[in-house]
């Protein structure tokens, strides 16, 4: 036994390296003025109140919104493909799973960037419409052109939640259904989609946090111009150098996401425990 606890170490030196330390360097700058000397720091509060001016909150509240829209469309746009795969023969499932999966062995970066070609004034979409002899819809650097940036990247991530979840049902429960009078509609509502809300969860959150602190995609299908709470923090650490203000940001947004993730797991915990409890009822 002791053996394998030796065989954790190299592990707990790279998260040592990787992980505490750059945090504790974010909080030492989050807490700190600019300008300090290495031997004497001065300790403030002001990176933080800074973060409440009006222009900073409004680029966090529209943070929220997209990526509140973008867990919305992922949703609506998941859930039905992930009941389609788990409703299919064993077969079909492993070659639409590759379908979902395959996207995301390309780097991301490669995969918003080839949407500059799609939205673009002379792209695909605008060079069809003038084909069929139709205007041209300006597209790139707008709302619609980073939410539907973002749906596709994080989508294969809720439809994976999902299909898990749903796998993982007892068909049993689902054909009990039917025995006691229960139509296909009455089924999906009253016992399939109840029994499948952990993995609803499970892909808001790994849809929502990225989408709410991401600035790749922002920063390529919004144009420079286009301020999500990720370009912000990427900013003021590249562009600007306050490093101190930037640290206090992400200190802020690593508060909120840890809150979301308690909300969730507590939301998940409550929907467990209802099901367990025999909570899903005719």
């Amino acid at each position: 036994m002791k053996g394998f606890a030796n065989l954790v170490r190299p592990y707990m030196v790279w998260i040592f390296g990787g992980i505490v330390i750059p945090m504790l360097l974010i909080v030492l700058y989050a807490f700190t003025k600019h300008g300090n000397s290495v031997m004497a720091f001065q300790f403030t509060l002001d990176n933080f109140i800074k973060f409440f001016d009006p222009v900073f909150v409004k680029v966090l509240m529209k943070s929220f919104e997209v990526a509140v829209v973008t867990t919305l469309l992922c949703i609506l746009l998941g859930y039905p493909i992930a009941y389609i795969i788990a409703n299919v023969n064993e077969k079909i499932q492993t070659l639409l799973l590759l379908l979902i999966t395959m996207p995301m062995w390309i780097n991301m970066l490669v995969r918003t960037y080839s949407w500059i070609s799609i939205l673009s004034d002379k792209g695909l979409i605008n060079g069809f419409l003038v084909y069929l002899n139709l205007s041209p819809i300006k597209m790139m650097y707008t709302d619609f052109a980073v939410i539907l940036g973002m749906v596709y990247n994080f989508l294969p991530f809720m439809i994976l939640s999902i299909y898990t979840a749903l796998a993982k049902m007892d068909k049993a429960i689902i054909h009990a259904s039917y025995d006691l009078g229960a139509n296909r509609t009455q089924t999906f509502l009253r016992v399939v989609f109840p029994l499948s809300l952990s993995g609803v969860i499970s892909g808001i959150t790994l849809v929502f946090l990225p989408a709410v602190s991401t600035f790749v995609i922002p920063k390529f299908l919004g144009g420079g111009q286009y301020m999500l709470i990720g370009n912000l923090i990427e900013n003021q650490f590249i562009t600007v150098g306050e490093w101190n203000f930037g640290s206090a940001i992400s200190m802020i947004m690593a508060a909120i996401i840890m809150f979301s993730m308690y909300m969730t797991r507590r939301f998940d915990r409550d929907i467990e425990e209802t099901s367990k409890g025999g909570g899903v009822v005719w």
